[in-house]
């Protein structure tokens, strides 16, 4: 997964402030990092610039396309990204591998260094290591002429040095344990005055801290390698990253809960959500295969919107282990078995200060322990945390928060043929090229990831007359399109799982000589694994079988030509696109390849934008020059749809009028079927029983003796809380039921039990407001619609 990116330290609300000024003392012993002479447990949140058009991108292959050509200008601008962390009053751990996988087109790797004779990636290699330490050096001298260390007084408490090494070592061999000691010294060497951490290395050498990555650390993590090291978690997986015809993977905030609770229960000290915001991977930035949306499932999405209730649970989730932060942080830690799959692990302090985390493994029942004395019911596979051992404040499996729904409004349809123009890219002969070679040259090696474009020609002389052959070409590049005399015969594409796709297919050579061109086209760089250096893609072998021979064209005379014309002529950008001849849309026959272009204004209003291409095919997208990334419409998934259709345009992008959108489309799509749209939450729903936990917030007292207060009464019941977007309102209550409704926020009907006052009660404590709470209790709704029946509270609710 990733490394080279920054972690914004969210949870817990961070007591200390971090933008003053003077230097930071950062150290860590067995059970966490000290921050000036305090222990602190830390919730972080990964949040990849590049992805999210924030004015720093820190991956090398950006910082340094070129060697020694280094760039951080714009929105390579780490240091002003560092700064803008101190002063909002956060802490930041830069990550600086600089390998970094993070499904980045060659793992942040520039591809340049292919080119060092001998070089051997993340091996106890010299050229490898020269320049390792040669770039790692200078981010951190960066940083330290800035004075952005925590030693410094600035935000950066932890860095990182290499990324997940531990699932390649052993592939080195006698080469690996070396690297991997040099790389801990050099990095240590460098004298930030901040811990550095190494993740999935369990043999991390000292002082380096081991961490874990993964979905289920507080059960797979073996724990720091020394007792003086604290227990980190580098990575929690909030959903995967999807790639093309895959559907997504998504993960439940019931889940993440859970096993955060865990690992914190377990002494885990240090938490860090990968993604907490989602991105976009613009240009040709993704690794092999991998949609140009990364991680819109995470707590807050692609575009920065809310993910409710993932977001919310875990709030409440972060507040409840802030009860427990005295005695989990100074404390005797015990353990002790509830039951076969249920156990308590407990922190106690002095007389007063106590926290407990109840836990149940058992994944199909709930379950009733005992614990000092009292019952305690645990619903499967959950947590209870107790911050003073009696009063349960919340539990990984009840979600109080509200869910949302994110609604897609088309602002403009760009259906009119009169805007719309067309280039054709030139399909090139063998005679239009200048490489030559007589043998199938290696895609990546050829391009030098300059395109995701490679053109392969030859020439066959036919002597028959409407003769016909059968073509067959095999690949280990992503995609593949054919093409005799300069007509399209037909394509194939592996996937994430087939690696080498096969083209096989009939053809009619003319009588003469006959010009193949294959484009060999690839979908991002291979971005992880040993040796990544030794990868190869392209075509491997190209064959013309006529009814009695088979004539094999590896060997064969070739040219080639890398990249598309319109790439090269940057018909995207609005001086480039006047280099060519544009003609109308239309107004020939339709050719595989062909660019597109047209004018729009940008939407009205503050909302996400998005480009639908849902009626294209295969390409890529830039509006103003900017490529908003590839887009793959027609891979579907296993289901039979579009892996994905919307692609996010940051309104950075834009202008208020006139922007210039340039498709590249590959196959046979619609240009007149996209259209410009907005994204925003339009609906908020809350569902909340009696048997769920008040809001954390109003956890405090309700261990203390009860008053015949009722004002204190209901400010402890659970409660159904509505929230619109900053701008919107509660404008329709869509459904309310209190009583026993049926189904979630998704499917929802009234069930035998409904209170008439229902809908009445809910409009008038919500209509109009951008916030509302509503207890679940019987008197709110003025009597109790049937004794002796549990009760829910569902509500569904319309923001404009």
């Amino acid at each position: 997964m990733g490394s080279w990116l920054f972690l914004f330290l969210v949870g817990l609300f961070l007591a200390a402030s971090v933008s003053g000024v003077g230097s930071r003392n950062v150290t860590y012993d067995g059970r966490s990092l000290i921050i000036d002479g305090q222990h602190k447990i830390l919730f972080s949140g990964s949040i990849h610039y590049p992805r999210n058009v924030i004015e720093t991108l820190v991956f090398w292959n950006l910082h340094e396309p070129q060697p020694e050509q280094f760039d951080f200008s714009g929105q390579r601008d780490i240091v002003r990204f560092i700064k803008e962390i101190q002063a909002q009053g956060l802490y930041a751990c830069i990550r600086i591998g600089p390998f970094v996988q993070g499904e980045w087109s060659y793992g942040g790797l520039p591809f340049w260094l292919h080119d060092i004779p001998g070089i051997v990636y993340r091996s106890d290699n010299e050229p490898f290591k020269y320049q390792m330490k040669k770039f790692v050096s200078k981010i951190v001298n960066m940083m330290k002429a800035e004075k952005l260390y925590a030693s410094q007084g600035g935000p950066i408490i932890l860095s990182q040095i290499e990324n997940e090494y531990g699932m390649v070592e052993a592939a080195f061999r006698d080469k690996g344990p070396p690297y991997l000691r040099w790389a801990a010294e050099m990095a240590v060497g460098l004298q930030t005055g901040v811990p550095w951490v190494m993740c999935k290395q369990n043999n991390a050498p000292d002082p380096v801290i081991n961490t874990c990555n993964g979905r289920r650390c507080g059960e797979t993590f073996p724990g720091p390698n020394s007792p003086n090291k604290p227990a980190i978690w580098t990575e929690n997986w909030t959903s995967f990253y999807q790639v093309y015809g895959d559907e997504p993977d998504i993960r439940s905030a019931e889940d993440i809960a859970f096993h955060v609770a865990l690992f914190i229960a377990k002494k885990g000290s240090y938490v860090n959500y990968y993604m907490y915001h989602g991105g976009t991977n613009f240009g040709r930035t993704a690794a092999a295969y991998v949609l140009t949306s990364y991680y819109d499932q995470a707590p807050l999405d692609e575009y920065g919107l809310f993910r409710q209730p993932k977001w919310g649970h875990l709030k409440e989730l972060h507040a409840a282990i802030k009860l427990c932060l005295n005695p989990m942080l100074s404390g005797v830690y015990t353990t002790m078995a509830l039951g076969k799959s249920q156990e308590a692990f407990v922190y106690r302090g002095n007389s007063v200060d106590c926290a407990a985390f109840l836990v149940n493994n058992d994944t199909r029942k709930t379950v009733v322990v005992t614990f000092q004395d009292s019952l305690y019911e645990l619903p499967p596979k959950s947590i209870s945390i107790l911050p003073d051992c009696k009063t349960v404040a919340f539990n990984t499996a009840k979600v109080r928060t509200q869910y949302n729904t994110r609604a897609v409004e088309t602002s403009k349809k760009l259906d009119s043929i009169v805007k719309w123009e067309e280039y054709k890219e030139t399909i090139p002969t063998f005679e239009d090229t200048s490489l030559r070679a007589n043998m199938l040259l290696e895609h990546m090696n050829t391009t030098k990831d300059n395109s995701d474009y490679l053109w392969y020609t030859f020439r066959f002389q036919n002597d028959f007359s409407d003769a016909e052959y059968v073509l067959n070409v095999t690949s280990s590049a992503h995609v593949l399109h054919a093409f005799v005399n300069g007509s399209f015969v037909g394509s194939t594409h592996g996937s994430f799982k087939t690696k080498t796709p096969i083209l096989e297919i009939k053809i009619t050579f003319n009588k003469g000589t006959n010009y193949i061109s294959l484009l060999s086209g690839m979908v991002g760089l291979p971005d992880s694994g040993a040796y990544l250096e030794r990868r190869v893609a392209g075509i491997n072998t190209v064959r013309v079988k006529g009814e009695h021979e088979i004539e094999d064209f590896t060997r064969y005379s070739w040219g080639y030509q890398v990249g598309l014309l319109g790439e090269k002529l940057q018909v995207y950008t609005d001086s480039g696109s006047n280099k060519v001849k544009w003609n109308t849309y239309g107004s020939s026959t339709h050719q595989r390849l062909t660019w597109y272009r047209t004018l729009f204004d940008a939407p009205a209003g503050k909302d996400p934008v998005t480009l639908n291409l849902e009626s294209m095919g295969k390409g890529e997208a830039w509006i103003n020059g900017q490529s908003i990334g590839r887009y793959w419409v027609s891979f579907l998934t296993p289901k039979g749809i579009p892996s994905q259709t919307r692609y996010n345009v940051p309104r950075s992008f834009l202008k208020r009028t006139d922007n210039l959108l340039v498709i590249l489309e590959e196959e046979n799509g619609y240009p007149l079927g996209i259209s410009i749209d907005t994204i925003s939450i339009t609906k908020v729903c809350g569902h909340v029983s009696e048997s769920h936990l008040p809001p954390v917030i109003s956890w405090q007292g309700q261990n203390k003796t009860e008053h015949n207060n009722s004002k204190k009464h209901h400010g402890r019941r659970p409660k159904v809380q509505l929230q619109c977007p900053p701008g919107r309102n509660i404008s329709r209550i869509l459904f309310a039921s209190y009583g026993n409704p049926t189904g979630d926020c998704e499917n929802y009907a009234i069930g035998s039990c409904h209170s008439f006052t229902s809908l009445p009660t809910i409009e008038e404590a919500c209509m109009g407001k951008r916030i509302c709470t509503i207890p679940v209790w019987s008197k709110k709704f003025g009597n109790d619609p049937c004794p002796g029946i549990p009760k829910t509270l569902l509500v569904d609710a319309q923001c404009t």
